[in-house]
């Protein structure tokens, strides 16, 4: 990899950190006048017609050979996800949230292992188990919610992390020499009808026009959908194909970092417990990145 290349992916990498770190907020923003379903489904169906003139440049593709591939890489990195995420920040904060997102490296190997014949090395393995440890004191000293619904809430994080996991490593296996851009248009052409169908039957509308909120917060979930989804998707899949499903997945050393500080700037308590823990997962993380770094 040449000298230019390496500094644009950490660029791209730090980008996309920014980006996802200032989604969870964003969401936050989304549920103060629609529900977890209308902010999810609104930020996929921005985001397919957001896309949708790339769609009709790239329209001619081969669809036997990478339709699965988008299938899989919509579905599980875009479309489950946003669903999951918004479901779980009605019962935790937006920080947590954020934390938790830190789990991605670690399923991140876990799936290529188990379904991708990727190999794992015993530094990996004490990484994933380093990570567990440290989320599971993560839950622990959260205090924005308490009881088994802190559990659940935090449970759908984690299955959006599985979720991201399955995602990144189709991209890699199925989608390696297919153009970013032409992936991400048509991720979203075959996840953007299901969402829009699913918001057109809730009470969008009439929300949209009895809550005064109603348009700031529809803002607030355009920039979601356009730049945390649309257009991050694309240099994402750049990434992964430049740099590897792991080294892409390791945005998540910072995103914990953007959302802890929206989180503190929005009132939300964030524990020294928590604190702790981040620090251990990303140290899990950096044992889980460390053979990939050394080749």
């Amino acid at each position: 990899m040449t000298a230019s290349k390496n500094y644009t992916k950490w660029f791209i990498l730090f980008a996309l950190a920014l980006v996802w770190g200032s989604s969870f907020i964003l969401m936050k923003r989304g549920l103060e006048s629609f529900s977890s379903v209308q902010v999810a489904s609104l930020r996929i169906s921005l985001a397919a017609l957001f896309l949708l003139p790339v769609l009709i440049k790239y329209r001619k593709i081969n669809l036997k050979k990478y339709g699965l591939g988008f299938l899989l890489a919509g579905v599980f990195g875009n479309l489950i996800p946003a669903f999951l995420f918004t479901k779980a920040e009605t019962g935790i904060s937006s920080s947590l949230a954020g934390m938790l997102n830190a789990l991605t490296p670690l399923f991140t190997v876990v799936v290529a292992r188990l379904f991708f014949k990727g190999k794992t090395s015993t530094m990996q393995i004490v990484g994933v188990l380093t990570a567990f440890i440290g989320a599971l004191f993560l839950l622990s000293g959260d205090k924005n919610a308490s009881g088994t619904d802190n559990l659940l809430y935090a449970f759908y994080v984690i299955l959006a992390t599985i979720c991201y996991a399955i995602s990144v490593n189709s991209i890699k296996h199925f989608l390696d020499d297919v153009n970013s851009v032409a992936a991400s248009a048509w991720y979203f052409a075959l996840t953007g009808p299901i969402a829009l169908f699913i918001l057109f039957n809730t009470d969008f509308l009439e929300v949209m026009q009895r809550n005064p909120n109603a348009l700031n917060s529809l803002g607030y979930v355009a920039i979601l959908g356009i730049i945390g989804s649309a257009l991050s998707v694309i240099f994402f899949n750049y990434l992964i194909k430049v740099s590897g499903a792991v080294f892409a997945s390791s945005s998540t050393y910072l995103i914990p970092i953007v959302a802890i500080f929206w989180g503190f700037f929005d009132g939300e308590v964030i524990t020294i417990i928590q604190i702790a823990a981040i620090f251990v997962i990303l140290g899990g993380v950096w044992l889980i990145n460390k053979k990939k770094e050394k080749k």
